[in-house]
């Protein structure tokens, strides 16, 4: 090993809470290198003659904090080739420290010893200021590098690293994506030193009009109002598994995997619907309706002892990253179509062999046009499909024909004109899959368009004071007519 960099902490406050030995060592150094100058120890430091070099300069040089991180510690790196290196950083060296983490994943390559001194980390003195019990459960986040999906909001939160209003900005942008925007923060900068600051704001204002520093960090008390909590994922959880307890639902507690089918079904009919009806606040609902389903089956697993809703979650995210290597590997997929190829290569060599058949595989509870459809498209996979859209029609119109010739030749006899009429649908949902058009959202479209069309005639027909059967056909189709005028 050559040379070493000593990394010594500057505590969270002022020079009356710095370790003796961290004192002698910093002021009978002949030069130190500080990441940043901005500390109230270095300020009265320099009233002593203090001998230091500090990084403030490359904040300026960059516009993302890692390749400013990534420069000092380079910096450091050089200098410790010809000599032993002396370095401070606000806190406790391992508290917090990116740079820190840098150096000793560096260090082995670079030859260089890496010594961890002491300091004072601003978590003591932050529990101190504020008066709370770490053992309730804590989380200490990074302020520059926040995601809402880390946040545990029923957890005491402390965001360090908050130094300036951009990252404050940002800070206040990632909570409001969980929390509302009224809900009360505190501001804690210099905890425990005789700068001590301390103030509550709402949200919202987390950025406006606060001194903020490299000493300061935010505090986002629990939530514990049970109507903050309901779009927690846990909370999801914990309820379901109340309805299927001891005390819970007669229903839930009597369901079944078999039992819940159905209702899958349903609620992923109801799902499309609202996307058809273009209604938001349907759809949020009508997906809640299909993931209850999902926590229910899995809540069942549960009870069994055979899965949880981790293990679905687990599977599902671990198939998501082996089945998409053009966004978490080194495979290329220009467009959707080798998207497809690549899922179903990749699908083939984790099942370990083929299937007997290429049209294994297409459920046989699907609704039968859809399973048509998906049976249609395994066969267009290796070839076995029209090459243009014109001799797909001619085959809608031969199966037509054969159907008419049947009816025409045997009136009594319906089993083959049903033959017939089956080879007519799935000669029209070929044409459909060629042009792109799923069958089944066809067909509901039409559905609901003659729904609202024929409830447009039972109106008119309340409006002329006469009964259906009072009216012609012909008078029912005017009425369809206009109908089809008005848009419906």
């Amino acid at each position: 090993m050559g040379n070493k960099i000593e990394i010594l902490g500057l505590g969270a406050g002022d020079l009356e809470q710095l370790p003796l030995g961290v004192y002698r060592k910093l002021t009978q150094s002949a030069h130190v290198y500080l990441r940043t100058k901005q500390h109230p120890v270095v300020t009265e430091l320099d009233q002593e003659g203090f001998n230091f070099t500090s990084f403030d300069s490359i904040y300026e040089k960059h516009d993302q904090f890692e390749q400013v991180y990534e420069e000092i510690v380079q910096t450091l790196l050089e200098k410790s080739q010809t000599g032993d290196v002396l370095y401070a950083v606000p806190g406790h060296p391992l508290v917090a420290e990116r740079t820190v983490q840098l150096l000793l994943e560096y260090s082995a390559a670079s030859r260089v010893e890496i010594i961890i001194g002491g300091g004072q980390s601003f978590i003591d003195s932050l529990f101190q200021a504020l008066k709370i019990d770490p053992i309730e459960g804590f989380q200490l986040l990074d302020g520059t590098a926040l995601s809402s999906s880390e946040i545990e909001i029923k957890q005491h939160i402390i965001i360090g690293q908050v130094y300036d209003q951009y990252v404050a900005s940002n800070v206040k942008l990632t909570l409001m994506e969980r929390l509302p925007d009224d809900y009360e923060v505190i501001i804690v900068t210099a905890a425990g030193s005789s700068s001590e600051s301390i103030i509550k704001v709402p949200l919202y204002e987390l950025d406006r009009e606060v001194i903020l520093s490299n000493l300061t960090s935010v505090y986002v008390p629990p939530v514990k109002e049970e109507k903050l909590l309901v779009r927690e994922f846990s909370k999801l959880k914990e309820i379901i598994a109340v309805l299927r307890g001891p005390n819970g639902c007669p229903w839930d507690k009597e369901q079944t995997h078999e039992s819940l089918k159905r209702y899958l079904i349903e609620e992923t009919y109801e799902v499309i619907e609202a996307i058809n009806s273009g209604d938001i606040d349907n759809l949020i609902e009508e997906l809640g309706d299909v993931l209850l389903q999902v926590m229910l089956h899995a809540q069942i697993g549960e009870d069994d002892g055979y899965f949880s809703i981790d293990d679905v979650i687990g599977v599902l995210t671990e198939k998501m990253i082996r089945r998409h290597p053009h966004v978490f590997g080194d495979r290329k997929a220009e467009d959707a179509d080798t998207v497809v190829r690549n899922w179903q290569e990749i699908k083939e060599q984790e099942k370990g062999v083929k299937e007997t058949s290429r049209l294994a595989g297409v459920p046989k509870s699907l609704p039968n046009l859809i399973r048509a459809y998906e049976i249609q498209k395994k066969a267009a996979k290796v070839g076995f499909d029209w090459q243009e859209i014109k001799p797909a029609i001619e085959k809608v119109k031969e199966e037509l024909q054969e159907f008419e010739d049947e009816l025409t030749e045997n009136l009594e006899g319906m089993q083959l004109a049903k033959e017939e009429f089956g080879d007519l649908l799935f000669a029209f949902v070929n044409v459909a899959r060629f042009l792109k058009i799923h069958p089944e959202e066809a067909l509901l479209a039409t559905n609901e368009k003659f729904i609202r069309r024929f409830q447009y005639i039972e109106a008119r027909v309340r409006e002329s004071g006469k009964s259906f059967e009072q009216h012609t056909l012909e008078e029912l189709d005017l009425f369809w007519d206009e109908a089809k005028i008005k848009g419906l």
